[in-house]
């Protein structure tokens, strides 16, 4: 069976359907969700992506790309990854993406990418590590000790989520790259469990949509959580900060799809479902401003 993948999109508005570039976008997240869909028909069969017409792969994508290639193996399908393009085959063997289909890793001699991870649920210790050795060296805006460390925590706390709220048991996959021609860096963690529909539906008892589920999971104080561990609060502090520094943010779960971005929040439903949850956050590296805490200020501080 073989799929190409840049022909795994749905005919509908919002990008072109000849397009070969895959963005973290609609589009891009669409035309995944698709592919997961493909894959699903095969059954024990040897699956051959091939990436012949893709000129163009931001890496980031890898993470959700990497979750469905997986789940499609646990499936019983031999999944391999063939005819990429020169360029973007540079790219995802300096993340160590094609490193999972027989293509040996490269030295990132750009220093642009930030590894492609699957991570046990488990795995919370190294999921730190890794944000702390590589995302926070790709061109984040200068903050305080004290906000670097909430910083820190609020990007746990997806981990976190994706773990708790998924109940996932085929891992935790995460990548990042940093674009320095566009001033930004986009980092994508995904798991493959439980959607966010399902757990608010059940939580609140209201027939939501995927798009208002993960709407309602995303406002403050709003937590499927139970106990006396309050949730939600790193959100919370990624929405201010990334309103401030014209950045991003990304939620995708089931046929649902929910961003942030210049201060307005867009909705949309996608054609396909997504077997799990994507959260992507793009930060603008161009940001030139210095970063606190509310709380770090003093009375005689001016802006």
């Amino acid at each position: 069976m073989k799929i190409r993948l840049a022909e795994a999109q749905p005919r509908t508005t919002g990008f072109s359907p000849f397009t070969s570039s895959f963005k973290s976008d609609f589009g891009g997240f669409s035309r995944i969700a698709l592919l997961a869909r493909q894959l699903e028909g095969a059954h024990m069969n040897s699956v051959e992506l091939s990436l012949e017409a893709v000129e163009w792969f931001d890496a980031n994508l890898c993470a959700p790309l990497g979750a469905v290639l997986y789940r499609a193996n646990r499936a019983g399908n031999a999944v391999a990854v063939t005819d990429v393009e020169p360029k973007v085959s540079n790219i995802l063997t300096r993340n160590g993406f094609l490193s999972h289909y027989g293509r040996a890793r490269i030295p990132d001699v750009l220093a642009t990418t930030i590894p492609y991870q699957r991570l046990e649920p488990e795995d919370d210790r190294y999921f730190g590590e890794y944000v702390d050795m590589h995302l926070l060296t790709k061109g984040i805006p200068k903050m305080t000790i004290g906000l670097r460390k909430k910083f820190l925590e609020a990007i746990f706390e997806i981990f976190s989520n994706a773990v708790q709220h998924s109940q996932t048991r085929m891992g935790i996959y995460a990548c990042a790259q940093y674009y320095p021609k566009t001033d930004r860096l986009d980092f994508s963690v995904v798991d493959l469990g439980v959607g966010i529909r399902e757990n608010v539906v059940k939580f609140t008892r209201k027939d939501l949509s995927a798009a208002e589920a993960i709407g309602w999971a995303v406002s403050e104080q709003n937590t499927t959580k139970r106990g006396r561990v309050p949730g939600g609060l790193g959100l919370k502090l990624l929405r201010e900060f990334i309103t401030k520094n014209e950045g991003r943010i990304q939620i995708v779960s089931e046929y649902g799809y929910w961003e942030q971005a210049h201060g307005q929040v867009t909705t949309k439903q996608m054609s396909n479902t997504f077997p799990g949850t994507i959260v992507n956050l793009e930060l603008n590296t161009a940001d030139t401003k210095s970063y606190c805490l509310q709380s770090e200020l003093k009375p005689g501080d001016v802006f």
